[in-house]
């Protein structure tokens, strides 16, 4: 049986601490992934350093309001990432602003919890159905379907669950380098064991991945990175 994928992540951009909490607790309570800012700025930028399965987004922000921060990700992001508005503003006016600067849905505050939930849950469905199930990062190559990993065509053994979801982590953040602290949410969310498990699970998966093991690449006092031949 292949190991799980990573659940899906979430970027929640919300200036409201009290909502932000809220919805952060909400989500990472039915297995969501989740990050968080309270600006345009840095969550334009979060977004496109790591972009996310699904984008939750306020319309009014400080230092960039919402539909530009969503017109400006769908000129540089890279690949679609489905946005989900939140905003009071129910005119219609306002709610063409939003989808023509590019949201893919839209919810008026007040919300229900449940309804959040099952519109994010949709978003992330579209999204799979735009990504290949293949992942392939130079001579590697994983079968998400199947959990198969392949170095420049040849099969590996099957890694153990947490070595391969490591595996996995660095692979969809690549060329960026992924910190430990991310890591660690990636794997256990916000419940980390206390003992250093994540050095465990990189040993596995070097073990793992054999020759090629030059693959994982440890950036001193920043985190892993997977590195590939130039």
């Amino acid at each position: 049986m292949p190991a799980p994928a990573l659940p899906p992540r979430l970027l929640v951009i919300e200036d409201h601490a009290p909502l932000r909490a809220q919805i952060v607790a909400l989500l990472q309570g039915a297995g969501w992934r989740v990050e968080e800012a309270s600006d345009g700025r840095l969550g334009l930028q979060l977004a496109l350093e790591q972009p996310p399965d699904v984008l939750l987004l306020d319309l009014g922000l400080p230092g960039l309001d919402g539909v530009e921060l969503c017109r400006r990700l769908r000129e540089q992001a890279d690949r679609h990432i489905p946005v989900l508005m939140l905003t009071a503003r129910d005119a219609l006016d306002d709610k063409c602003q939003g989808f023509g600067a590019g949201a893919d849905d839209y919810l008026l505050k007040p919300f229900a919890g449940e309804e959040l939930l099952w519109r994010c849950q949709a978003l992330s469905r579209r999204g799979e159905l735009g990504r290949s199930p293949v992942l392939e990062r130079g001579p590697l190559r994983i079968d998400r379907r199947n959990g198969e990993l392949r170095i420049e065509g040849q099969v590996l053994p099957a890694l153990p669950r947490q070595a391969y979801r490591l595996l996995l982590a660095l692979a969809d953040a690549w060329p960026r380098t992924v910190s430990r602290s991310e890591l660690q949410q990636s794997l256990w969310a916000d419940e980390p064991p206390e003992s250093d498990a994540l050095r465990s699970h990189l040993y596995t998966l070097r073990q793992g991945l054999g020759a090629a093991q030059q693959l994982i690449k440890t950036v001193h006092g920043v985190g892993l990175r997977l590195e590939l031949p130039q």
